[in-house]
């Protein structure tokens, strides 16, 4: 097998070269813990999400990544076995190849445990490899061409905005702030301003929906408060965008000044070109415009924002010249 795979913090996905998309789930286990045994995996993915908050005592949920970078490498290599085995079923047990992708902005030690983590999964060999670049080879774009690009991941333990060319990263800035922190805002917004308590499940589906509510309000499920009772709420889509507001000034704070460390020639390449927009969290509504006002440039959003670093790490894997460029190992 032959994969990209996309470990992210809010969401893993898994493409294959030659079958396409073959996962694409929270990055979330479900495990059981006894005194003095290894853990047993229960669930992992969308099954083991449904059961945040819902689980018995006896059962942890585990967040393999922190941030976009490996937490605990022992529960990071069990999950990426639980990973492969869902995705592929009985084929994880035939050798299998990989491109993972790594924030630009981590540190060589934070790649090489994600590396050995994949190792130790079975995974062999492994290639390390730019969200930012993936998700540009996923969109069509050559990192290899003589031309400057620059993209704007916004995932959800963070963001970066990266500009490369001819085989070679130009500038970065990295921001550990993302789609993590707008749920959390959600969830205050709710309990400060209509005073209900919210699951980060509830908040995060009231995000996603946001994307497509429009000037629709939004009816909303959780503890009141004050009686402690359960209550539906109905909020203004513009409150709950206004919640999200200062995180996404934040966000921007951060990555614009990515353009103050390119040469002329650069930005010139990059007005011609316009910013590449992808991540799960580029999704939120007014982000692009807002990206676009702040960097006076033109943003360009991809067609498939949650899928195409997955799918660009795997086509990295039929281009030597591109993982001899970009690739860590």
């Amino acid at each position: 097998m032959e994969l990209g795979i996309d470990l992210g913090t809010a969401t893993t996905v898994v493409s294959d070269v030659r079958r396409g998309i073959l996962y694409d789930e929270p990055t979330v286990m479900l495990v059981r813990r006894g005194s003095g045994r290894r853990e047993r995996v229960l669930a992992v993915g969308r099954e083991a999400a449904e059961l945040l908050g819902r689980a018995p005592s006896r059962y942890a949920s585990v967040r393999p990544l922190d941030d976009g970078v490996v937490t605990d490498l022992e529960t990071t290599r069990t999950y990426l076995r639980a990973v492969l085995r869902a995705a592929g079923q009985r084929l994880w047990r035939l050798p299998v190849r990989a491109v993972v992708t790594v924030p630009a902005g981590s540190s060589a030690l934070e790649h090489r445990a994600l590396l050995e983590a994949a190792e130790e999964a079975g995974i062999r060999p492994v290639t390390a490899l730019d969200e930012a670049v993936a998700g540009a080879v996923g969109c069509g774009i050559d990192p290899l061409e003589r031309r400057v690009h620059m993209v704007v991941d916004v995932g959800g333990g963070r963001s970066e905005a990266v500009a490369f060319c001819y085989g070679g990263v130009l500038a970065s800035r990295t921001s550990k702030t993302g789609g993590e922190e707008m749920t959390l805002a959600v969830a205050r917004y709710l309990r400060e301003q209509q005073q209900l308590l919210v699951g980060d499940l509830e908040a995060e589906a009231l995000k996603v929906r946001l994307a497509s509510a429009g000037d629709e309000p939004l009816v909303v499920q959780g503890r009141d408060g004050v009686t402690g009772r359960p209550r539906l709420a109905t909020v203004p889509a513009a409150e709950v965008a206004g919640a999200l507001r200062p995180v996404v000034d934040e966000v921007l704070r951060t990555l614009v000044p990515c353009l103050d460390d390119l040469p002329p020639q650069a930005i010139a390449d990059v007005m011609g070109e316009g910013v590449l927009l992808f991540g799960g969290s580029s999704l939120v509504p007014g982000l692009p415009q807002e990206l676009e006002r702040a960097l006076g440039l033109p943003v360009k959003c991809a067609d498939e924002p949650l899928t195409c670093v997955a799918e660009g790490a795997a086509r990295a894997l039929r281009n030597r010249a591109l993982l001899s460029a970009y690739g860590r190992r």
